[in-house]
């Protein structure tokens, strides 16, 4: 599909880049909620069952804030820019009814190829190790990246930030716990935190990439990756966890290139709406 990027205004590429930036905040945190709420009833014990739960709900609310702005900044494009927008086709032929697209829509209705969320968030549980070296990977890169979009020019974004930085200042600490009692625990728990670390070390450079219109908004990712990995040293050592050696980074998740896993992920949250169009409770 032909994109109009190269004739277009600056404001309306401006609004476009805004959209798409924003579709990528609200991608990751539906992602990694709906990864974390996989976890409701099968944590290793209560506590921890319903604090990943609560966590869940965290980034699953910040996510329907998000695509509620989106949608809001998506209907405001011209119809041209509208047309050229997504690729998925359910999105398209809502597109071409002359009806707004509203924050369902987004989440219910695009492909894979629409979705903009980082390839770490998508990776699987597989144990709680895992589920723990990626929250605490994202967790700080939250943590850091919110503090910044707090001052972001665009007001809407500014506001969200703020409220989820209370939020990832939470998820930080309790991740960073885990990942402490997981590496200098027992010599099972050790081997596992260390494996999960190293096999999903190469997704992790995709956070702090540098973006154009993260920058616009106050994130420079050139610039976080050093406070990131301050971070991320501190906990390791106090953990007993190697750094990884790898410094090869898988990319492609911001461009619609993804894992085979995303396609799991979206076949569930999506069948309901897609089996029943247009269902409401």
């Amino acid at each position: 599909m032909q994109s109009n990027t190269n004739t277009a205004s600056p404001s309306a590429a401006a609004a476009e880049a805004q959209l798409k930036y924003t579709l990528q905040l609200a991608d990751d945190a539906l992602i990694i909620g709906h990864r974390l709420s996989e976890w409701c009833g099968h944590g290793p014990i209560l506590e921890q069952d319903i604090a990943l739960t609560n966590t869940a709900l965290d980034h699953l609310g910040r996510a329907r804030s998000l695509y509620q702005y989106a949608a809001e900044l998506f209907n405001k494009l011209p119809s041209e820019a509208k047309n050229n927008f997504f690729t998925s086709i359910p999105m398209q032929q809502l597109i071409a009814s002359g009806n707004n697209i509203g924050e369902d829509n987004l989440a219910s209705l695009r492909d894979g190829w629409d979705y903009r969320n980082a390839l770490l968030l998508e990776q699987p549980n597989t144990d709680w190790a895992y589920t723990i070296a990626r929250s605490f990977f994202y967790d700080a890169f939250n943590y850091l990246s919110f503090k910044c979009l707090s001052d972001s020019p665009d007001a809407v974004i500014a506001a969200i930030a703020a409220k989820s930085l209370k939020e990832a200042t939470y998820h930080l600490r309790w991740s960073k716990e885990w990942v402490i009692r997981l590496g200098d625990g027992t010599e099972e728990s050790h081997m596992r935190m260390q494996k999960a670390v190293d096999d999903l070390w190469m997704y992790t450079g995709e956070l702090l990439a540098p973006e154009k219109t993260a920058r616009q908004n106050g994130v420079d990712g050139s610039a976080l990756r050093q406070p990131w990995l301050d971070i991320i040293t501190e906990v390791f050592s106090e953990a007993n966890i190697a750094m990884p050696a790898g410094t090869w980074m898988q990319e492609g998740g911001r461009d619609g290139r993804h894992t085979e896993h995303l396609g799991y992920i979206l076949a569930e949250l999506q069948f309901m709406q897609r089996a029943y169009p247009g269902m409401q409770w």
